[in-house]
C-alpha cells in the first residue's frame, strides 16, 4: 500500500492540466485552515472553492469499494475513519466560507472540468 499516491494522481493531474490550460490558476496540495495535517487537493484561494479528488478505495466509493478479503474488519474501520475525516474536514472548510467539491477517481477529468468551470465562472458572475 506504501506505492499507493497520496498526491498526483493520474485524475488529478488530468484535471489540473486542463485547468491550467485553460487559463486557470490554483494552489496545490494547500493545508486546510486550522488543521496542521489536510491538505486541499487543487484550491482556488481568491474563490475559496476546495477541490478534493477522492480514490475509490481509499474514501470508500459506492459504486466500486468492496473490503478486501483480507483483514476486513481493519479495512472496515479503516475507510470508516477516513471517510468521517472527509466529513470533518468538508465542514472545517464550509464554517471557514468555503465551497467545498468533490469528485470521485473514476469521474472523467472532461466532466469534472465541465462542473468545476460552471462552478468557476458562477462565481465569477455573482461578483463575489
Amino acid at each position: 500500500m506504501e506505492s499507493q499516491r497520496r498526491r498526483d494522481t493520474l485524475p488529478e493531474l488530468a484535471l489540473r492540466q486542463a485547468l491550467y490550460a485553460a487559463g486557470y490558476r490554483y494552489r496545490v496540495n494547500f493545508k486546510v485552515p486550522g488543521s496542521s495535517r489536510r491538505t486541499i487537493d487543487i484550491a482556488f484561494t481568491r474563490q475559496r472553492i476546495a477541490v478534493f479528488v477522492d480514490g475509490c478505495f481509499w474514501h470508500g466509493c459506492p459504486q466500486h469499494f468492496t473490503v478486501p478479503k483480507t483483514r476486513p474488519d481493519f479495512w472496515t474501520a479503516k475507510i470508516a475513519g477516513n471517510r468521517q475525516r472527509d466529513q470533518e474536514t468538508t465542514q472545517m472548510l464550509a464554517a471557514a466560507g468555503w465551497i467545498v467539491v468533490r469528485y470521485w477517481e473514476h469521474e472523467t477529468s472532461s466532466a469534472m472540468f465541465a462542473d468545476l468551470v460552471g462552478r468557476l465562472r458562477g462565481y465569477q458572475s455573482t461578483g463575489s
